[in-house]
């Protein structure tokens, strides 16, 4: 089958092939029957622009680059579907990478991404990245870069996140609101941002208007280091009565142990997330969660890159709200 070239429309309509280009392109010096002519021979023949040609006439593709640390997270997925419902309406398509918290597969993810000359490029970091000389000289490429949920401290560059601050505070005013006594709170990597700004947003919460609470402050990367934390702790004397988890992956591994244990949820043990709200649903009682929308970042992501594209500018950090959802675990 011949493909339909922008030669074949021109042949058959008798025109230049410049206007017939012109004419596709909705461009104001064609008149409106033209156009009209033009747009209905290219439909009936299902023409389709050489996206090949395109990018070596701009040296842009209509892709844009993205790199996750792993795709198989909730909240991750949740902010590529918002990415790819707005790609699909503005004529992008994504190119989808995950690092898997390793700078190296960083490094390789972008030179793909260059090669394939993208129109973007939207970046969570891995867990070991520190220097981001790289992703400037993809800026430097014209190239822009919005960071994602784990965002470098360089205040010069693109960056949207959760309104990390807040879901510690709110976190920490749900526990003081049941009372609580004993806190196990249990946080991310400490080397991650994210984990920073939520302890500390959660423990200045928690000191100035609940010092006598006692709260026992541990960092877990991953469900299996976050069940054995809960197991130690509540094999002591002094039992808590509240466990605060900081991600889903951490949750997953606290409710195993909790389970295992046998400890009745909320009467025994009242347990708060901060979460994407799918994992929270999975358990009876439902789990009450500060939540963070990965769906609502990535359509801030979107509009964040559309407006560094359109004006060449990095613009500063943005953050979506967070809030709290009620559930019946405290």
């Amino acid at each position: 089958m011949t493909n339909t070239t922008l030669k074949l429309l021109a042949q058959q309509l008798q025109l230049s092939i410049s206007t017939v280009s012109r004419a596709l392109k909705n461009h104001p010096d064609i008149s409106a029957k033209t156009k009209a002519k033009v747009q209905a021979l290219a439909q009936n023949l299902d023409y389709e622009p050489n996206a090949n040609a395109v990018q070596l006439r701009t040296q842009r593709s209509k892709i844009l680059g993205v790199i996750v640390p792993t795709i198989a997270n909730f909240f991750y997925e949740n902010f590529i579907a918002a990415l790819e419902e707005e790609s699909s309406k503005n004529g992008y398509t994504l190119m989808i990478f995950q690092s898997s918290h390793n700078v190296e597969n960083e490094l390789n993810n972008l030179k793909i991404f260059r090669q394939n000359r993208v129109s973007g490029v939207f970046a969570c970091l891995s867990n070991s990245a520190e220097n981001i000389d790289v992703y400037h000289k993809m800026n430097e490429h014209e190239i822009p870069v919005v960071f994602f949920d784990i965002v470098p401290k360089d205040n010069t560059i693109t960056k949207v996140r959760m309104a990390d601050e807040r879901c510690g505070v709110l976190a920490a005013k749900n526990i003081i609101k049941r009372n609580a006594k004993k806190v196990l709170a249990i946080f991310g990597d400490p080397a991650l941002s994210i984990s920073q700004i939520r302890k500390t947003s959660f423990q200045n919460f928690m000191t100035d208007l609940s010092p006598k609470t006692n709260v026992k402050y541990i960092n877990a990367t991953s469900s299996n280091e976050a069940e054995e934390i809960f197991k130690n702790h509540y094999n002591k004397t002094v039992k808590f009565d509240t466990v605060f988890c900081m991600t889903d992956e951490i949750l997953i591994g606290v409710m195993k142990a909790i389970q295992a244990l046998q400890i009745k949820v909320p009467s025994e043990m009242g347990v708060i997330s901060i979460s994407n709200g799918f994992i929270p649903n999975l358990y009876y009682p439902v789990i009450s969660y500060v939540e963070t929308s990965g769906f609502q970042l990535g359509k801030l992501a979107f509009v964040q890159m559309m407006a560094n594209m359109q004006t060449g500018k990095a613009v500063d950090e943005l953050t979506v709200e967070a809030k709290f959802i009620e559930g019946g675990s405290m």
